[in-house]
C-alpha cells in the first residue's frame, strides 16, 4: 500500500494546488485542478506554442513529506492518451530543481502507474542538471503535474491519488 501524499476524495483535497503556466515567461498557455464531485481532480486547460509557450502545470506543497527510503511513486490516473510529467521538488522555492518523470496515459482508461525515483530526471527551466542533489532519500516537498513536449490543445488527467512507495512494496 502506498504512503498516501495526495488523496482527491473531497472538494478541499485541490485547495493548495495552483498553476504555472508558461505565462511566467510570456506564453499563453492555461490550466488549473479541479475537483470533480465523482470523487477526483482533474489537471485540464490548454498548451499553446504562441509567444514562445509550450507548456502548462500545477504544483502543490506536501504537508507530511515522506522521508527516507522511497523507491517509487504511485500515482492513478484517467488520461486522454497524452504524455504527462510528474514532478516533484526536494525545497520550498518556486524555482529551482525540478525532478521530472514522464507517464503515458490511455484515453479514457483508469490506470494505476508506479514510477520508479530512478526514472525522475534533474532538471532547471527544462534544462538537464546532471550535477543535482540525488532523490533518493530526499524530503520531498512539492509534487506536481505538467504536460509539455509540444503537445498542443486541449488536455484532461483525471487523478484519483498521488503516493510514495518504500523498499519492500
Amino acid at each position: 500500500m502506498p504512503d498516501t501524499l495526495f488523496l482527491f476524495d473531497h472538494p478541499q483535497s485541490v485547495a493548495g494546488w495552483g498553476a504555472i503556466d508558461d505565462r511566467v515567461m510570456g506564453g499563453v498557455s492555461r490550466s488549473a485542478l479541479r475537483f470533480d464531485p465523482a470523487g477526483h481532480a482533474v489537471f485540464s486547460g490548454v498548451v499553446s506554442p504562441d509567444n514562445n509557450g509550450g507548456f502548462a502545470s500545477v504544483r502543490a506543497p506536501v504537508s507530511d513529506a515522506p522521508n527516507g527510503a522511497i523507491y517509487a511513486l504511485q500515482i492513478t490516473v484517467r488520461g486522454d492518451g497524452r504524455r504527462y510529467k510528474l514532478n516533484l521538488r526536494i525545497d520550498g522555492g518556486f524555482d529551482g530543481i525540478n525532478y521530472q518523470a514522464a507517464f503515458d496515459t490511455m484515453a479514457g482508461e483508469w490506470q494505476v502507474l508506479r514510477l520508479p525515483i530512478d526514472a525522475f530526471r534533474a532538471s532547471f527551466r527544462g534544462r538537464p542538471v546532471p550535477d543535482a542533489p540525488a532523490l533518493r532519500g530526499a524530503r520531498i516537498r512539492q509534487v506536481g503535474l505538467m504536460i509539455a513536449d509540444r503537445q498542443f490543445g486541449p488536455f484532461e488527467l483525471a487523478i484519483r491519488e498521488i503516493g510514495t512507495l518504500a523498499a519492500g512494496e
